[in-house]
């Protein structure tokens, strides 16, 4: 009887657990269907399978992507296909991703007149791949700004802007729109003024600055905080500049003189007016020693200062005499006024002595080997175009490209000339917390090639598409506006 009833009682349990499954099984896997659907990511671009460069050390693996509010969230090594959605997938295979260029140095000026023809620039930066500039001084800020909104609102095509604002100069400055600086109170109210702009750097040039002054506003700058770049009187030895904490030197010039055994020799004849700029530079080239430029690329790497080489420029300015530029493809669109400004340099290339001409060519050959030690000596690069009104046929986007090329020309290797760009450019300007490399929670800010650059830097200009932020672009789709198929050498 015992037996039986046990018998009964497990026979009641099993059907009970049985009906329990029945009905609980369709909510089992509601649940799981549920979940599933919960797991399913959406992103706003996923770029697949693509040859992603390591711009720290140029190693390359193949990843996808994806990214959500203009930032990079997620880095995988396959596409799961099944664990996402997105409107917009990128199959990236066979091509190459890269951070979007920066270009370290342009200008945008040139007064009221030319705003309109500064602002139709900015679209081919980004067609070239360029998706941040940093403008070193000029006459348009208050455009800036605005252009800087209207870009992050998605209404203007362009990169991101970082400026200077207003140049630092003497009384009666040579470039429109520079804050005069004749006293220790005029450098409070400058960089008072600077910082509620705000810029993002001060600028400081070289033709009518006092000594005393230039090396004042650095030791403020410096004090507050902000960060500096410019050109250096040659009144001021190098070493004055590096102490008093200039944190990146604009072209090669004042790096040149800090090389020279005669520096300070030379800087004397220059306070005492008996030498100019352009009479010094034989003698810097002649007085230039190995071990004094050594000790000079030491200070400039202990002090963490920054080099601009502007090659490119130097290449075109050097041989104006000698190049017709006059069918150059992107004079067609180029704005007149822009155009017109490059009269001055051109005629005053052309109008100079034999000897005048050819200092300047041996000048620039030597600035490529000076280029090439600092490298060597691990001395930070940026590279910089110097593309802008006045600048004679230095074209805004493609001038990047060339200074890339000109630093490979002078011995760089491809990989180190591209950090040169964004990787560089971000932690010159304390950015790289968010841009400059390819990782998880930065701006997803890039440029997909359709060919290897560590191979041949000049598949930098072999361009498939521009990311910023969420945005993709076909940079076919905006150079059509501009009419010109030859100013463009991207396919897809």
């Amino acid at each position: 009887m015992l037996s039986h009833l046990k018998v009964n009682s497990q026979q009641m349990m099993l059907s009970t657990i049985r009906n329990y499954k029945t009905l609980i099984f369709p909510f089992i896997l509601l649940g799981i269907l549920s979940c599933s659907e919960k797991e399913k990511e959406q992103y706003d671009v996923v770029i697949s399978n693509i040859n992603l460069i390591q711009i720290e050390n140029g190693n390359i693996a193949t990843k996808t992507l994806y990214i959500n509010n203009g930032k990079i969230v997620k880095l995988e090594t396959t596409d799961s296909v099944d664990t996402y959605d997105t409107e917009n997938k990128i199959d990236g295979t066979g091509k190459y991703l890269l951070p979007g260029f920066w270009d370290n140095h342009i200008h945008l000026r040139g007064g009221n007149s030319l705003i309109e023809e500064n602002q139709n620039l900015l679209p081919l930066f980004i067609a070239n791949g360029i998706t941040t500039v940093r403008d070193a001084g000029g006459d348009l800020t208050l455009e800036i700004l605005k252009w800087r909104t209207q870009i992050k609102n998605k209404t203007l095509i362009g990169p991101t802007i970082y400026t200077s604002g207003p140049k630092l100069d003497g009384a009666n400055a040579t470039w429109a729109g520079s804050l005069s600086i004749e006293s220790k109170e005029d450098i409070t109210k400058a960089l008072d003024s600077l910082e509620k702009i705000p810029s993002d750097f001060v600028k400081i040039y070289d033709s009518r600055i006092s000594r005393e002054n230039y090396l004042n506003i650095l030791k403020q700058a410096t004090e507050r905080n902000i960060i500096s770049s410019g050109h250096m009187p040659f009144t001021v030895k190098l070493d004055e500049a590096l102490d008093a904490g200039i944190g990146a030197i604009e072209h090669l010039y004042y790096i040149l003189k800090g090389c020279s055994f005669k520096e300070a020799e030379i800087t004397q004849s220059i306070i005492n007016k008996e030498l100019g700029f352009w009479n010094a530079m034989d003698d810097l080239i002649l007085s230039y020693k190995d071990s004094t430029a050594q000790n000079t690329f030491r200070n400039l790497k202990n002090n963490d200062t920054y080099v601009v080489p502007t090659l490119h420029i130097g290449n075109v300015l050097s041989y104006l005499d000698e190049v017709d530029h006059t069918n150059d493809p992107y004079l067609k669109i180029i704005g007149k006024g822009i155009v017109k400004t490059y009269e001055g340099r051109i005629k005053r290339a052309l109008a100079a002595s034999e000897e005048a001409k050819k200092s300047r060519k041996e000048l620039n050959t030597f600035f490529k080997n000076l280029t090439k030690s600092l490298q060597d000596a691990d001395v930070k690069l940026l590279a910089g175009s110097d593309s802008g009104a006045y600048n004679s046929y230095t074209y805004a986007g493609i001038s990047l490209h060339k200074e890339l090329e000109a630093m490979v020309s002078a011995g760089l290797s491809p990989i180190e000339a591209i950090q040169t760009s964004a990787y560089n450019g971000s932690r010159f300007l304390k950015k790289d917390t968010i841009s400059g490399t390819i990782t998880v929670g930065k701006n997803s800010d890039l440029v997909i090639l359709n060919s290897n650059p560590i191979q041949n830097i000049k598949n930098t200009q072999d361009i498939y598409r521009i990311i910023k932020g969420n945005q993709i672009y076909d940079p076919k789709k905006i150079a059509e506006k501009y009419d010109c198929s030859a100013c463009f050498t991207f396919k897809n």
